[in-house]
Parts: C-alpha cells; sequence; structure tokens
C-alpha cells in the first residue's frame, strides 16, 4: 500500500442565509464567540462576512471523515439558526451580489482587499477543499509534489463531479461553475505548473516571498521540515498545491457538494486517485505529465457542462463523455479501495453521474418553478429553499 498515510482532512465554506429574505446575510461576527466555544480553531471565519468556514480533525479514512462534516454541519447549523440564519453549501449564492457584502475584520482580509482590490472584494464564492496528509519531511513533501504532477490531469473530472455555481447575481450563468471563472481573477490561481522537484517548488515559493507577493512573513519550522520557505505559501490558490506547514497534498478545485453524500464521494475519490498514483510510482510506473495548455481546456469543458460534457482523453486525443471517463477513473483506482477502506463511499460517485451534481438539480429547480408560472424572483427562492434543504440532508445519519 501507499508510502504515506493519506489521512484526510475536509475544510467547507458555507453561506450564510436569512430564511425570509433568502439573502446572504452578514452574521458571522456573531457567530463566532459561540461557534468557538464548541468548535474551537475549526471554525474560522472567511473574507466576508456572509460567509464561515470548518475544517474537520485528521480523519484516518472516509468513514470518519463522513462523521466530521456531518457533526460540523450539524453544530455550524445550529449555531447559525440561534442567530436567525441557515448555512447553505454551494459554491455561489443564486442571486446576492458582492458589492452589498461586509468584508471580515482583521489585518489579513485587510490586507486582502487592498492589495487585490475588486479582485478579492468580488470573492463572494465557497469551496470544498480536501487535505491527504503525507508527513512534514523533506521525502514526503518530495512525495508530494510527484504526486500533484501527476495529479493535475484528474483535477477537471474532479470539478465535473462537484459544480454547484450556475447562477450569479440573479442569472443563469449558462455554466456550471461560475465559481471557477471569479477565483481565476486572482494571481498565482488555476492548475498548478509543473514541478521538477520539492526544490524547485521552495525556490518559487522563496522568491515570491522575497519580492512580497506572499506577504506575511518568514514561515516557521522545525529542523525536520522540509524546507525553509519565506513568506505565506497560503497564498498561492492553485486548484491544488503542496500544504508544506500541514505536511498535505491540498486539492482545492471543488465547488462546494450540497450533500454530505457528495462531499464525502469526492473526498474518497482524491484519496483514492492519489493512493493509485502512489502504487504506481512504486512499481516504477507514472501517469503521464500533461502541459497545463492541455489541463486548461478541460478545465474549462467542467466550467461549462459538468458531468454533461465531454473531456478530453489526451492518450487517444478524442473527446470522451465525462460520464464514460467516471467509469473508466472508478476502474483504474478500484485496485485500492478495498485497503482505504472507501468502496461504499466511493460508490457515491455513480450517483452523482445518474443524478447530476448540485448545480444540475438547482437548475432543474429554477426551470420547474418558471415552468409553473413563477417570477424570475421566485424561482431564485425556490432554488435558495432547495439548497437549504439539501445541505442539511444527512445529519442523523
Amino acid at each position: 500500500m501507499p508510502n504515506a498515510p493519506l489521512t484526510i482532512g475536509i475544510e467547507e465554506e458555507y453561506q450564510l442565509v436569512d430564511p425570509e429574505t433568502r439573502e446572504l446575510t452578514s452574521y458571522v461576527q456573531q457567530m463566532m464567540n459561540r461557534g468557538r466555544m464548541v468548535l474551537g480553531d475549526q471554525l474560522k471565519q472567511e473574507f466576508m462576512q456572509s460567509q464561515i468556514e470548518v475544517g474537520s480533525h485528521i480523519c484516518r479514512n472516509v468513514t470518519e471523515a463522513r462523521q466530521e462534516i456531518i457533526r460540523l454541519r450539524r453544530t455550524v447549523s445550529e449555531v447559525a439558526q440561534e442567530n436567525g440564519a441557515q448555512i447553505v453549501a454551494a459554491s455561489t449564492h443564486p442571486f446576492s451580489r458582492w458589492m452589498e457584502q461586509q468584508i471580515s475584520e482583521g489585518a489579513r482580509y485587510d490586507d486582502l482587499a487592498s492589495e487585490m482590490k475588486d479582485a478579492a472584494r468580488r470573492l463572494l464564492i465557497f469551496g470544498l477543499h480536501i487535505h491527504l496528509g503525507f508527513g512534514k519531511t523533506p521525502e514526503a513533501m518530495e512525495l508530494v509534489v510527484d504526486i500533484l504532477n501527476q495529479f493535475r490531469y484528474f483535477l477537471p473530472h474532479i470539478l465535473a463531479l462537484t459544480t454547484s455555481s450556475p447562477f450569479w447575481h440573479g442569472r443563469d450563468t449558462g455554466l456550471k461553475s461560475y465559481r471557477s471563472l471569479v477565483f481565476e481573477n486572482m494571481p498565482r490561481s488555476g492548475i498548478p505548473p509543473h514541478f521538477s522537484s520539492y526544490a524547485e517548488y521552495d525556490r518559487y515559493v522563496t522568491l515570491m516571498g522575497k519580492v512580497g507577493s506572499l506577504r506575511g512573513g518568514p514561515t516557521t519550522r522545525k529542523p525536520t521540515d522540509a524546507g525553509t520557505l519565506s513568506g505565506d505559501p497560503t497564498k498561492i490558490w492553485w486548484d491544488a498545491r503542496p500544504h508544506p506547514n500541514l505536511g498535505t497534498l491540498e486539492i482545492r478545485i471543488c465547488d462546494m457538494c450540497t450533500r454530505i453524500d457528495e462531499a464525502v464521494a469526492v473526498a474518497a475519490l482524491v484519496q483514492a486517485i492519489a493512493a493509485k498514483l502512489i502504487k504506481l510510482r512504486n512499481q516504477n510506473l507514472s501517469w503521464r505529465i500533461y502541459r497545463g495548455v492541455y489541463l486548461q481546456e478541460n478545465k474549462w469543458r467542467a466550467v461549462r457542462y459538468g458531468v454533461d460534457g465531454k473531456l478530453i482523453d489526451f492518450g487517444i486525443e478524442q473527446e470522451v463523455p465525462m460520464r464514460f471517463l467516471v467509469n473508466e477513473l472508478l476502474e483504474i483506482v478500484d485496485d485500492v479501495v478495498d485497503d482505504l477502506g472507501s468502496r461504499e463511499a466511493i460508490g457515491g460517485i455513480a450517483k452523482i453521474v445518474e443524478d447530476g451534481t448540485s448545480a444540475d438539480r438547482q437548475l432543474r429547480v429554477y426551470r420547474r418553478a418558471l415552468g409553473q408560472g413563477a417570477t424570475e424572483r421566485e424561482a431564485l427562492f425556490a432554488v435558495v429553499d432547495h439548497l437549504m434543504a439539501e445541505t442539511a440532508e444527512g445529519w442523523s445519519a
């Protein structure tokens, strides 16, 4: 089996919604004191006061990850309801506008708004981040970079399975992941580049810190930790990145999964892909490395069409329906899922393919409401109600 623990950590960013107006509401300050009493450092405020983030404990497997997500969603929901709000797990709000949101207090958020201006102020988006534990030793981080180089190929596939942001400012955008376009206004975003080694990544981060692109001061390390990075590497916002401070590979391309089962299934798939790539490495094999311009083309297709689209199989130089590629991907990882204990969880991927993603379901609700004579506003309200209900599914599981 893999020579890395591949523990799982999950971060989810929730919308805070007023159930009466269905608008985003700036309740995070009221929630933080009470929420921190219950969840401690697992609860974090985000850039805007209508956002709140949770981070799981380190989980040994997807079964523990499921329990963590259920506990965190239930607890944050209870705290939100004490303040008259509901949480929603989706990557954009159907109609609230970024210009009307209040920025959270704190030096980090002030610096971000000051430096990035409207590129940051437009970030009324919400994501799912999946951390895979490798360790902080130089050898572990070398492995992270090697697996990241290969994992880049699968990032569009993961995005297609998680799309949940078809609306922006009250409009059906025609895209399944509008969040992806908003986020790519930021520097150091998108598909990560290829690095020949951890030392090359180290040099890049150190240079960016030296010239002021990653402001935040030197990163302190134990003598046994990998590298001596200067600056704040968390200001690199690629779709996947090494996280030297945590010793993880962080997959960041995902839209928020509205249903808990979908979040768990995607986490299981991400873990299984990494495990498969490590297994190949141990056999002196490797997934082919492709240039970013090719991978970016597949990412656009995932943004536009989600699971309904076709991605390019660059090995055969043909476009292939995403639903077929998912089945192929599940076959590729089939020989590692039993060792990971994730066969049942990863079975949820087939349900995503069958039922569609959150974006697909939101669009069905919206179009059905319009077809029944609802106004645009009423149809968008129906989408918010749908999202609140789906976000709460599975809390008693």
